[in-house]
């Protein structure tokens, strides 16, 4: 076990070069503030050092709100803050005090975005697609988890830089920048027919929408993925 300073004090941390890549971001990318002593308790659950993006992102950073909210970055944010974005600690149910034995030995839940899809770090023992150590995307319009190749690092540069307008491209309909605007960091959108149904992926504008609490989504999602094919997803994050 490494005590806080050897986690914190470090050579080349990585938020300057994050924080560059934030600011030279091509789409809206809002930065939160952050709660420092939860950003401190979090690193050293984490067990990692401020020299990777993880890191970085929980020590310096209160998460992210990226396009307009569509998607969700969790960092260790301030309580009560009016975004309502819930901090990466709190989505993983971290001990309350620090537990050398904890661990997230399926994966750790890093983003979410506003249809219920699901970006997670791959631990250990991954139960989801993917190698330990790679970004996976539970894809809301499938139920099925999709590995995408790529750590952290990579992954959080290529979503800041333009990317989502590709990779959702499927998932948008004219209007929907208002629509998010509209939610806070507990709620996402549930569409009628659901997402992974032949009717909205014949004409996702077509589909009547409204804002519910993310809990609910993803509990939808994953009583959905058991329901058709038997499977449970596996945890998705506490929100």
């Amino acid at each position: 076990m490494r005590e806080l300073g050897q986690l914190i004090d470090v050579e080349e941390p990585a938020w300057p070069e994050l924080k560059e890549t934030l600011d030279a971001s091509p789409v809206p990318v809002q930065v939160l503030a952050v709660d420092s002593d939860l950003g401190r308790a979090s690193i050293l659950q984490l067990q990692v050092t401020a020299r990777s993006y993880v890191g970085a992102m929980v020590l310096h950073c209160g998460g992210l709100l990226v396009d307009d909210g569509w998607l969700r970055l969790f960092g260790s944010p301030v309580e009560g803050a009016a975004h309502g974005v819930p901090g990466l600690a709190r989505v993983n149910q971290f001990p309350a005090g620090f537990d050398p034995a904890w661990r997230p030995e399926a994966g750790l839940v890093v983003a979410q975005d506003v249809l219920g899809g699901v970006f997670a770090l791959n631990g250990a023992a991954p139960t989801a697609a993917g190698q330990p150590g790679e970004v996976v995307y539970f894809a809301p319009d499938s139920l099925r988890w999709e590995a995408l190749g790529v750590g952290y690092s990579a992954w959080l540069a290529w979503l800041v830089s333009g990317a989502l307008d590709e990779f959702y491209a499927d998932l948008r309909w004219p209007g929907w920048r208002e629509e998010v605007r509209a939610l806070d960091g507990h709620q996402g959108l549930s569409l009628f027919p659901p997402l992974w149904s032949a009717e909205a992926h014949q004409d996702i504008s077509a589909t009547s929408r409204r804002a519910v609490p993310m809990r609910e989504l993803l509990g939808v999602a994953r009583d959905s993925c058991r329901q058709f094919d038997g499977v449970d997803p596996g945890f998705l994050g506490a929100v």
